[in-house]
């Protein structure tokens, strides 16, 4: 079908006698009200105009064949596809390798045939399926919505352009159209990875809570990827127009059924979650004053129009602040500052830090033509992650993490008596967590405030269950790669993270003739209460997975053996592989990384990521701790140099990896 003008025209083949209709149909970008009866078989073609008024914006094109159903499944044989186990945030692969024959659709298919086990209600249910923007994000919403379509789903939500956060994903599962419609989510992003043809892709199914599925459902979903035949679609199923916001209701061919499919504002639901979060009067009022300034930078990912939103439209902030706010497929790709690489870190999130005055080993820099702004903040590819910034100073995740819950009751949400709309705490936070490998400031925060505090596996599908237990809530909780948030959704949420500082500066700053109280200020305060954690990652990447699963074998063979005399200048306190016991269900995860914590409270982890898609990921973390009486101004990566050097030395990276040095430090 083409739109020469104001008139449509329909060409199609048929076999019978058969009376076509079109009425509000998105597909056409516009209304469409008219009809021809076709009366006998052939190949033919019909013109009909739009009702008046109506102005066609672009040319469509749509296929027809006479008496298909639109809302027919149509069962395919496939075979199973090796190496479709989902890691820490879902299946993550080279955008090549997810666009090859059923790869996708495979591991689609066995996610709902694993729901459909669980007795997920699918037949009738409501999906959400979008993703951060990045390359084959579009086709891949076009190919699950068919498969949904046939596995019995009657409504789908989309966001506008195929676009929704992460955490705006969740909360439009726990907020949307009251709340809890959907039996889960599919979220199309590889977070904080690369994007483009070349680079990679992802997705991940969160549930109904919009939290990512648990481990139980994870690995379900591998074992069906093992044994899988067949696969459903309907494939005359509409191609969607995610670019336009309004509402398309798809019929089967007898009447019987209708899908119904919403694209809609991505920011509507998230930005609402957070008023019920945060005192946006407050931080208009911040960022209003003269001598407060930000910067923001969305890394070309999805974070872009959330930016705008709140920073800009509701907060008053001029949209100069904002860097890198268009959401791109390839993240800016490999000429961008990036390089394409949508990491909110002091090594890839380099236009903000060399704006904010921040060197890539947290140092400042001086002797710029501007000041630096007071605050700067970056989000990842799908805007969970965000890195917290001063002016010519660093916030570290951890710290960041460890000053919120220290501060948690200058934000609305965690005072006693609740939030702006009385959403929120009722009797002020009453939980904590952080993963193993984030430092141990956090630990500090919560022995001295009596706050119930956990320590889990790298992953937020960890913290779900903690955040779902109304006795923890409301729950803080948060990763050292950059991840923050609380149970206001079942994701890390990069915005929280940034209004959260931005309201406790607000509430550091009600007196307007004082001077300004500053990122900095906050945290050199914390470590003179709390003592300093100082901390840094040696990232490995592209190990070979063989022989990273071989040091780390060799490490947990160790337990319980390393002589008294392996660690220098260190008592050892307890080395071992860590295992969590989840206090609510009582499952149990086991090898999680190996521990050698000393006495002093220094600590040395290593474990294999599961966030790459190219070999493993090698990741060291270290920590040494520096009472509130000691030296609290030294360079983090300076303070544990000696630390990694035993590291080292205790795993043989060297003869393991062949690596004489990290791929990455932060």
């Amino acid at each position: 079908a083409t739109l020469p003008g104001p008139s449509l025209r329909v060409v199609f083949q048929w076999s019978r006698d058969m009376r076509v209709s079109f009425a509000a149909l998105v597909l056409f970008l516009a209304p469409v009200a008219a009809a021809a009866t076709l009366p006998s078989a052939g190949l033919a073609a019909a013109s009909v105009r739009p009702a008046a008024g109506i102005q066609l914006r672009s040319t469509a094109t749509m296929r027809l064949r006479g008496g298909s159903d639109p809302l027919a499944s149509v069962t395919k044989a496939t075979k199973p596809i090796a190496g479709q186990k989902p890691g820490t945030s879902g299946l993550r692969k080279k955008t090549k390798e997810f666009m090859s024959e059923n790869y996708l659709a495979n591991f689609v298919q066995a996610t709902f045939n694993s729901l459909h086990a669980a007795g997920s209600p699918i037949k009738g249910g409501t999906l959400v399926i979008s993703g951060d923007g990045r390359f084959y994000n579009r086709d891949a919403i076009q190919i699950i919505t068919k498969m949904a379509v046939a596995q019995g789903v009657d409504r789908i939500w989309i966001g506008q352009g195929g676009l929704l956060s992460t955490p705006a994903a969740s909360a439009v599962i726990r907020a949307r159209d009251g709340g809890f419609k959907p039996f889960g989510a599919f979220i199309l992003s590889a977070s904080h990875n690369p994007g483009g043809i070349d680079e990679d892709f992802g997705i991940k199914f969160n549930g109904e809570n919009g939290g990512p599925a648990p481990e139980k459902v994870t690995e379900q979903i591998f074992e069906e990827t093992k044994t899988l035949s067949e696969l459903l679609a309907a494939d005359d199923f509409p191609t969607i127009d995610v670019d336009t916001i309004a509402t398309t209701e798809v019929k089967s061919a007898d009447g019987s059924r209708t899908v119904i499919v919403e694209v809609f504002d991505p920011t509507e639901d998230h930005v609402n979650v957070l008023r019920e979060c945060f005192d946006f009067e407050a931080l208009k009022t911040l960022v209003a004053r003269p001598d407060f300034s930000l910067c923001y930078d969305s890394m070309s990912g999805v974070q872009g129009p959330y930016a705008k939103k709140v920073l800009c439209e509701i907060l008053g902030a001029p949209e100069s602040c904002l860097i890198n706010c268009e959401p791109k497929e390839d993240f800016g790709g490999p000429t961008s500052p990036s390089h394409g690489h949508a990491d909110p870190n002091l090594a890839n999130a380099r236009e903000l830090c060399d704006r904010m005055g921040v060197a890539k080993d947290g140092a400042a820099i001086t002797g710029q033509a501007e000041e630096p702004p007071t605050f700067g903040a970056a989000a990842d590819g799908d805007a969970d992650r965000n890195m917290i910034l001063g002016s010519r100073f660093f916030v570290s995740p951890s710290d960041s993490l460890a000053v919120i819950v220290d501060n948690a009751d200058l934000i609305p949400y965690f005072q006693p008596k609740g939030g702006i709309l009385g959403i929120g705490a009722k009797g002020g936070l009453k939980g904590a967590a952080r993963s193993m490998p984030t430092s141990c400031a956090l630990d500090h925060v919560c022995k001295a405030k009596n706050i119930p505090f956990f320590e889990t596996p790298t992953g937020w599908k960890f913290f779900g269950n903690l955040m779902d237990t109304p006795k923890y809530t409301p729950f803080i909780c948060g990763e050292e790669s950059f991840g923050t948030g609380s149970n206001h959704v079942r994701e890390k949420d990069g915005m929280w993270a940034v209004l959260a500082w931005l309201q406790i500066l607000a509430v550091k700053n009600k007196d307007a003739s004082k001077p300004l109280v500053t990122p900095e200020d906050i945290c050199k305060a914390h470590w003179g209460k709390y003592g300093r954690n100082y901390y840094g990652r040696y990232d490995y990447e592209g190990v070979d997975l063989d022989k990273a699963n071989a040091m780390m074998a060799r490490m947990a063979d160790m337990v319980g053996k390393w002589p008294a005399d392996s660690f220098g200048d260190y008592t050892l306190q307890l080395a071992d592989n860590f295992e969590y016991n989840d206090p609510v269900d009582g499952s149990v995860s086991k090898n999680q990384g190996i521990r050698f914590i000393f006495t002093d409270g220094s600590r040395i982890v290593f474990r294999v990521s599961g966030t790459g898609v190219v070999g493993a990921t090698v990741r060291l973390y270290l920590e040494k701790y520096e009472a509130k009486d000691g030296n609290l101004d030294q360079s983090p990566l300076e303070v544990i140099k000696a630390l990694g050097e035993l590291a080292l030395k205790l795993a043989e990276v060297k003869e393991f990896t062949g690596r004489d040095a990290p791929s990455l430090v932060t």
